[in-house]
């Protein structure tokens, strides 16, 4: 039987850069892939990534087609579509994919580094002894059969359905269910336009409870006078509205689209909350939207998933190298993404929470009298710490208007935010020290659903 330094189940973008970070130190990998090659990198998504990943992850452009527009911020319309905040900063500058090229193309970069690819291998279950991932059992779609294969360590990139995570025994410490109120449902289209959009240098994104609580309606240019056209709805306790029918019944009569065709369309789940609060155990790794890796706020997903690919690649071969990969050798893994992004979504995971609790009018009123200005939103939408732009006359404003309430939960989200922040910042070093953390993390969201939505 071939045992491996490394087996990555999954070969999105986070699969396709934890294969190939560990494959360039002479380690051996294994990288499963259910589709076959030709298929890789066709996944429904908004299909954005922002330049600076692929600075931070040393990749050069590609130039092959993967990259069809280049897009220099967002613009976020109000309910009511009488205000725009346009957010122009590095970190919203970048690309509109061509999903499956760009995906073909991380792909190849794994295999030049000589990871082992197979293809057409449905994953199945792990295999666990000694409470230790030790290797996987997958089908081979093409001929039936069954096979195990062994290895060090196992990295589940398996996107949201999380098929190892799931299987893990409660005793790993890892969170096997993500709750369907941390979960929107989206639906999108690629669509050809009669005529070009007048603007293609920004991502437009439009905020309504009404069409999409929850979540929000986008379009994305694509060059050639096509379009990323979608919508994404909560999944809460409570029912949420049909993201096609709601996609076809809102943007879908904007003029814009008047004579479009549909080139392609689909459905599919992603996970908008903090971070697995724990993402190792022995002899495994949890990567990507597997360990809910997508910022809560606007769901851009690829980013982030390179990232924990890189950073789990890395601790990998750090603990490879000093020994056997258990709980403790791989928790620098937790402990950089913590440190980088997490902390950034799980001060989302409070926005995003307050954002549900306001009416379309509070929406339109906090923009249209500038209560968060650009800059303020653009701190947001990164987690950062922001100051409202609240004065003595918009406090009147509000009084006169009977919008105090509204007022309030700003102030307390601008508090809670940092709250959270700054308990990510004391994210424990070794598995000591977590459970303590975790608790107090559950409670600090605990408490802004209590106070906002329940």
């Amino acid at each position: 039987m071939e045992k491996f330094d490394a087996i990555v189940v999954g070969a999105g973008t986070a699969g396709c850069i934890a294969a190939k970070t560990i494959a360039e130190s002479g380690l051996k990998v294994c990288l499963i892939e259910k589709s076959s090659r030709e298929h890789v990198g066709e996944k429904i998504c908004g299909d954005a990534i922002g330049e600076h990943h692929l600075t931070f992850l040393g990749l050069e452009k590609p130039t092959s087609g993967e990259l069809e527009a280049k897009i220099d911020g967002m613009k976020i319309y109000s309910p009511d579509e009488n205000t725009v905040f346009t957010v122009a900063d590095e970190d919203f500058k970048g690309y509109i994919l061509n999903r499956p090229l760009f995906g073909k193309w991380l792909l190849k970069k794994a295999d030049e580094k000589g990871a082992q690819i197979q293809d057409n291998m449905n994953f199945r279950a792990p295999i666990i002894e000694k409470s230790t991932v030790v290797g996987i059992s997958a089908k081979n779609m093409k001929t039936g059969q069954i096979s195990e294969l062994r290895s060090k360590v196992v990295i589940d990139a398996t996107g949201y359905f999380g098929m190892i995570r799931k299987q893990l025994p409660n005793a790993f410490g890892i969170d096997q269910k993500i709750d369907n109120e941390d979960v929107e449902a989206c639906y999108r289209e690629i669509r050809q336009l009669k005529n070009e959009s007048e603007d293609t240098r920004y991502c437009e994104i439009y905020l309504s409870q009404t069409s999409s609580p929850g979540g929000y309606t986008w379009i994305f240019p694509k060059g050639g006078a096509r379009v990323n056209v979608g919508i994404g709805a909560l999944m809460r306790k409570t029912g949420y509205p049909n993201p096609k029918d709601q996609l076809y019944s809102t943007a879908f009569k904007k003029p814009l689209f008047k004579d479009s065709t549909v080139i392609t369309g689909g459905a599919w789940f992603d996970p908008v909350r903090r971070p697995l609060d724990n993402m190792v155990g022995n002899g495994i790794a949890i990567i990507g939207d597997a360990a809910s890796l997508v910022n809560p706020i606007h769901g851009g997903g690829i980013g982030p998933s390179m990232l924990s690919g890189h950073f789990a690649g890395k601790q990998i071969i750090d603990a490879l190298n000093k020994g056997e990969p258990t709980k403790e050798a791989l928790w620098g893994y937790n402990k950089t993404y913590m440190d980088t992004y997490g902390k950034k979504q799980g001060a989302l995971d409070i926005f995003k929470i307050f954002l549900l609790s306001c009416s379309d009018d509070d929406l339109n009123y906090g923009m249209n009298q500038k209560l968060m200005t650009e800059d303020d939103l653009l701190k947001a939408s990164m987690g950062d710490d922001f100051h409202l732009n609240i004065t003595e006359t918009a406090k009147r404003i509000f009084k006169g208007i009977r919008r105090v309430g509204f007022l309030n939960k700003l102030h307390l989200t601008v508090t809670m935010m940092r709250e959270l922040r700054a308990h990510y910042d004391t994210y424990p070093t070794t598995p000591n020290g977590f459970e303590p953390w975790r608790d107090q993390t559950v409670q600090l969201i605990a408490q802004a659903r209590k106070k906002f939505i329940e």
